[in-house]
């Protein structure tokens, strides 16, 4: 897989000049090899990244002559969601590098059909090393094996992949299939209403209300009591 790529000379304000125009500045960059400032096609950009992400070998081709890199960084327009700047980081085809490969759940699990099971992925990505050119681009994971509760698919299960090593702990879950809670154990896990606080911001709050009225000559409301006059008239009642 080949990209195209132009040594630039915008910097700084000219740099939206170089956006405008269809391309984004990059950067290659090594163990061993010189710092280059690119600019690269952000069609032809988009086209390559979205078939080698950032774990498959990209040939940069710059004046004729081929770098091999791995995608390293690209940095997002927080609004327009777009690509503004990438990174690529120069690699020997004979020595090993670390990456973290993206997960690819594929298939269906039963026990979410037949026992109302909840599929958890506790993974999204896994660590590996390997040569560049045997990095794979990801690693599926066949769900369709948990036909339980409690089932999980562990590291451990993965299928070996001839001359990539995973340098996690085979014991690490990859999916696990749960059971939904019942009503008793959501209420458990929310726990009890504190009425204490209620009962405390509810006095906080008509003291606040009392204040207020005093503040603005509007004397509080009290029960009324019977007068005398009141207390003569249910004598004679009686």
């Amino acid at each position: 897989m080949e990209l195209q790529a132009e040594t630039r000379e915008a910097f700084g304000r000219d740099i939206a000049a170089l956006r405008v125009s269809g391309r984004i500045p990059a950067e290659l960059y090594g163990h061993g090899v010189e710092n280059l400032h690119l600019n690269v096609s952000l069609k032809d950009f988009h086209k390559v990244f979205k078939e080698a992400g950032e774990n498959t070998v990209v040939e940069i081709v710059i004046n004729g002559k081929k770098h091999p890199t791995l995608i390293y960084d690209v940095q997002m327009d927080p609004v327009s969601d777009e690509v503004v700047h990438a990174d690529f980081y120069v690699v020997r085809m004979d020595e090993k590098i670390k990456a973290k490969i993206p997960v690819e759940f594929e298939g269906e699990a039963p026990a979410v059909k037949e026992k109302s099971g909840i599929l958890v992925k506790a993974l999204q990505e896994i660590e590996v090393e390997a040569l560049p050119g045997d990095l794979p681009h990801n690693i599926k994971v066949d769900v369709s094996i948990l036909i339980d509760i409690d089932m999980s698919i562990h590291i451990k299960d993965l299928p070996a992949v001839k001359g990539v090593e995973i340098l996690m702990d085979p014991e690490t879950v990859i999916a696990t299939m749960t059971a939904q809670m019942t009503e008793e154990e959501e209420a458990a896990l929310a726990g009890p209403t504190d009425v204490t606080e209620v009962k405390v911001e509810t006095e906080e709050e008509k003291a606040a209300r009392e204040a207020e009225k005093l503040a603005t000559g509007e004397a509080p409301k009290e029960t009324p009591k019977e007068t005398p006059k009141d207390q003569k008239k249910d004598t004679k009642a009686k």
